[in-house]
């Protein structure tokens, strides 16, 4: 099962849940950079309080304008970015009995700013960081480096296919948009891809908002990667079902 997403910094939990439960991450880095989207920050949530939550953002150059893709984005200022990422990941989450495996993340993170200037780069590698942190050992492949298609849709089950995905795993919001004939004529399955709503469970309650790293430093990598198995699971009984 293949999931594809664009490279997201310190993504959200149902972001992460996703592509935890695919074998396959495809890091969609060649279509147009979002600004009021997720792919240079992050919503960062208070430990004890989930609903006290502030921006981590990393502030952007797009040398190309509004038609820069995200591989081509640039941090502005790498110093001051590394400063503000380690301060604030350490103000919200220092004092967390799991700040181990947090800080584990949060250093992936500041050893690509100091390598490079490129978003996409670091981005991708916070969230290569956490799923290492809980234990996934899928594959990571980058659009950018495959052929395919223009069309929105066409271009998913063209990656789906040029990787020999047997399945492509869609979240909530690639569903609003997603034309499945493409991967029909590819003989792809379509799986949705669904965290818990309407539940009374913190984790979940805040997992479409909050970066992953609240729940990580909430309940540490052993025990989130337990709850992210049990969505794997019911995915792949759908698959074969």
């Amino acid at each position: 099962m293949c999931a594809i997403h664009q490279p997201n910094l310190f993504p959200r939990l149902s972001t992460l849940a996703k592509l935890f439960a695919a074998d396959r991450w495809i890091v969609l880095d060649d279509v147009q950079f979002a600004r009021r989207d997720y792919q240079h920050r992050a919503r960062l949530a208070a430990l004890d309080d989930p609903g006290r939550q502030q921006w981590l953002t990393l502030p952007t150059h797009l040398p190309h304008g509004r038609a820069t893709r995200i591989s081509q984005a640039r941090l502005v200022d790498p110093r001051r970015s590394r400063r503000t990422v380690e301060l604030l990941v350490r103000q919200y989450y220092g004092h967390s009995r799991y700040w181990d495996a947090t800080r584990e993340v949060l250093d992936a993170v500041l050893y690509m700013i100091d390598t490079t200037d490129r978003v996409a780069d670091l981005t991708g590698a916070s969230t290569i960081a956490l799923l290492t942190a809980l234990g996934w050992s899928g594959e990571v492949l980058v659009s950018s480096e495959i052929p395919t298609r223009q069309g929105r849709s066409e271009r998913l089950a063209d990656l789906a296919a040029a990787t020999s995905s047997t399945h492509y795993l869609c979240g909530t919001g690639g569903l609003r948009y997603l034309d499945v004939d493409p991967f029909h004529a590819r003989s792809i399955p379509v799986l949705p891809f669904r965290t818990p709503v309407d539940t009374d469970d913190a984790l979940w309650q805040w997992a479409r908002r909050t970066s992953s790293l609240w729940a990580l430093s909430k309940i540490g990598p052993g025990a989130l990667a337990n709850r992210l198995a049990v969505q794997r699971e019911s995915r792949f009984l759908e698959a074969q079902a």
